[in-house]
């Protein structure tokens, strides 16, 4: 069970990880904790069917803890985090629980947690699982008493007013819901901005029944770029709680990393976080005209550092985009999209910017099996064969550790990292020169198949 405490949230499998008796005392725990923040914590969930359930034991943990439960119901992630935000009948949220399991398979479920507006992950949630585990035995009865309270339409009216500029928008464009959450929320926002738009999927839908609600994987996006070869000009998909996008032209699938270039051009000197992952196209262009940051992968992480620099902007390659110019520094998908649409109402030609970058050749992640033991040993034995690595290695002008091992080269970059989630090594590699891009990815494999075969000596 000690598995379902991840690095960035609570996630496993509904009744044999996450059930009765770890729910509540998660609840009861984390709410000891809310407690001498004031005590107050609102909680949503997503379109799962045993979210409500959850939810209940959830609710019934932090009521034996002595907290104030404010309910909001079925919502969006970002929904989520606009709690923290916003005054409830003159209360204010100490901690925020987002019950979802993301884009997991329908028996996955999981817990996102905000503590007095920041992340609350890594060292505190490993340090909950210990307590929970060596009070596993304490029983916690039943007390579902709660506020009910309405996220959703405070969210949408708070949308409507920061993008009513946006009102005339005439360009014709699909979004992909994939069942989650995001319908909830972004058709009556569309709707109320009289925007021309279809929508695919956008009934809320724990089983996931045309697709799962993954944009990152190219299968998942079928439906919506065949709708792309009709009038529509533009894509975007969601995940599961709606806390990543995919943006599609008819021409791009745009990544996180070109989608932080889109939006920081509109920015004045901006201070931009990237992730490991990220292309060094997006670090050169916006050190040109502003800061770019190098940082770890995962939302929690990149949360924290925005805070910390009072960045402009951070992202991931995988479609989380956190915005703290004119918003709140969380990532939220949806407002991703209106941030989008109002860079294309200005002006923006997305196809003539992209085909203007220069190229390069990226592969997609590529994910080496290994398992929990062995993941972080190898980044750090694959570290030290690089201090002196074998003749025929390509030159290494830089290697930059922040997160795993990024490996700069003099026409590319590797990266080996560990999953902070899943039991493999993530490797991305990225050249001006195709061949030099398949080259790096061979000579960093035959690196990390030695290292494999000299931790197991």
């Amino acid at each position: 069970m000690k598995s379902i405490f991840r690095e960035y949230d609570i996630r496993g499998i509904y009744e044999k990880e996450l059930n009765e008796q770890t729910t509540k005392l998660i609840g009861y725990f984390l709410g000891l904790q809310v407690k001498k923040l004031g005590g107050i914590v609102s909680i949503g969930y997503d379109a799962r069917s045993h979210s409500p359930v959850l939810c209940d034991y959830l609710i019934s943990g932090f009521n034996k803890a002595g907290c104030t439960v404010l309910n909001m119901g079925l919502v969006a992630t970002p929904v989520n985090y606009f709690s923290n935000f916003e005054e409830w009948d003159g209360m204010r949220t100490n901690a925020s629980v987002m019950i979802t399991g993301s884009h997991n398979p329908s028996e996955y479920n999981g817990f996102k947690i905000t503590m007095d507006k920041k992340p609350f992950f890594g060292k505190d949630i490993y340090a909950l699982g210990d307590e929970i585990l060596n009070n596993i035995d304490l029983k916690i009865e039943d007390d579902t008493t709660c506020k009910q309270i309405d996220v959703k339409s405070r969210y949408i009216d708070f949308m409507v007013k920061e993008f009513n500029h946006l009102k005339g928008f005439s360009d014709k464009f699909v979004i992909d819901c994939g069942n989650g959450v995001a319908g909830t929320v972004i058709l009556d926002i569309f709707d109320r901005l009289g925007f021309d738009y279809e929508a695919l999927f956008a009934k809320p839908d724990g089983t996931f029944p045309n697709h799962h609600p993954d944009p990152t994987v190219e299968e998942n996006l079928i439906d919506i770029k065949r709708e792309l070869k009709g009038d529509y000009k533009y894509g975007f998909a969601y995940d599961g709680d709606a806390d990543r996008l995919a943006f599609l032209t008819k021409k791009y699938n745009v990544k996180g990393d070109i989608m932080a270039i889109l939006y920081s051009e509109g920015m004045k000197n901006p201070v931009v976080i990237g992730e490991v992952k990220c292309s060094q196209i997006m670090y050169d262009i916006i050190n040109s005209y502003g800061t770019a940051v190098m940082y770890k992968t995962g939302h929690s992480n990149l949360k924290v550092k925005i805070a910390e620099l009072n960045a402009d902007f951070a992202a991931e390659v995988s479609g989380h985009l956190f915005f703290n110019d004119r918003y709140f520094g969380y990532d939220d998908a949806l407002y991703a999209t209106l941030r989008m649409i109002e860079l294309i109402k200005n002006g923006l030609d997305v196809d003539k910017r992209i085909d203007a970058l220069p190229v390069v050749y990226s592969t997609e992640e590529i994910k080496v099996k290994t398992n929990e033991n062995e993941k972080f040993p190898l980044v750090e034995k694959v570290k030290e064969l690089l201090k002196n690595p074998p003749s025929d290695f390509p030159h290494i002008k830089e290697i930059i550790d922040v997160d795993g091992v990024r490996i700069i080269f003099d026409d590319g970059w590797g990266l080996v990292r560990a999953s902070n989630t899943t039991p493999v090594l993530v490797t991305r590699f990225e050249s001006t020169d195709e061949n030099k891009a398949k080259e790096y990815e061979q000579k960093i494999n035959t690196l990390i198949q030695n290292a494999k075969e000299s931790l197991s000596k």
